[in-house]
């Protein structure tokens, strides 16, 4: 991501409710738009954050530009950014109920032949952003008793050759488990989503669709909703969700 100045836009005579609120990392497009369009139609208010303020303004206006969406644009990797979104969800709504670590993206390469240009960011992008994200929240996350979702990878279980994208989701794996055998004592949530194959803008560097069937963004945001949506006292961990299929 770009930028190291979060700025808001899009919310209009909102005032602090009961209606529980999530903040979503990129939640511009793909899965994070499609939790988003979820949430909000279930009556949650919702925080979407991402790098390029254009996207996010379009995602507004695509909306209706309601009153119970704030949009923030700024780094996932940058925990200036992040504390201050968490800070300006808290002031426009009064409470956060769910964050959604889903900024994320890949190179596309590997370890022995790709090019390291790249790997900062995204390794940065991919592993610091949930935890930043994860300390920024928590102590939102305590007076609700509420949930961190974590947006992982089938690639995060499965090696495969040289991948370094999978490396980076092999450490959100191991910091979905660290981070709930902290945070269950406080009543706080961890639930880690690991899409499989999922046809969104993720691709869009690769040059191609992969070949097979892929989910729908719509899909997967259906398991995180699910997650969500819990009765009090449930804990919902991991939950891997692969298009029929796929066979690793």
């Amino acid at each position: 991501m770009t930028g190291s100045t979060m700025t808001g836009s899009t919310l209009t005579g909102s005032t602090a409710t009961d209606s529980p609120v999530a903040l979503i990392t990129g939640g511009g497009s793909g899965i994070g738009a499609a939790v988003a369009r979820q949430l909000l139609a279930a009556g949650h208010r919702v925080t979407v954050t991402g790098r390029g303020e254009e996207r996010l303004r379009a995602f507004a206006a695509e909306l209706g530009e309601p009153d119970g969406l704030l949009t923030i644009a700024g780094n996932a990797a940058e925990y200036g950014d992040v504390q201050a979104a968490v800070d300006k969800t808290l002031k426009a709504f009064g409470r956060l109920d769910t964050v959604v670590a889903n900024a994320g993206f890949a190179t596309h390469d590997s370890v022995a032949e790709g090019d390291p240009s790249g790997w900062t960011e995204m390794v940065l992008t991919n592993v610091l952003g949930p935890a930043l994200l994860i300390r920024a929240s928590i102590d939102a996350l305590k007076e609700t008793r509420g949930r961190i979702v974590l947006v992982g990878s089938v690639a995060g279980f499965v090696p495969g050759p040289g991948n370094i994208y999978g490396a980076t989701k092999w450490a959100v794996t191991g910091l979905a488990e660290n981070t709930r055998r902290q945070v269950t004592d406080w009543g706080v949530g961890v639930t880690h989503i690991a899409p499989g194959r999922v046809e969104t803008p993720f691709w869009d560097s690769y040059g191609s669709l992969p070949p097979g069937h892929l989910l729908t963004a719509d899909q997967i945001a259906d398991s995180v909703v699910w997650a969500i949506r819990q009765p009090d006292g449930v804990d919902i961990n991991t939950v891997v969700v692969r298009p029929l299929g796929q066979p690793n």
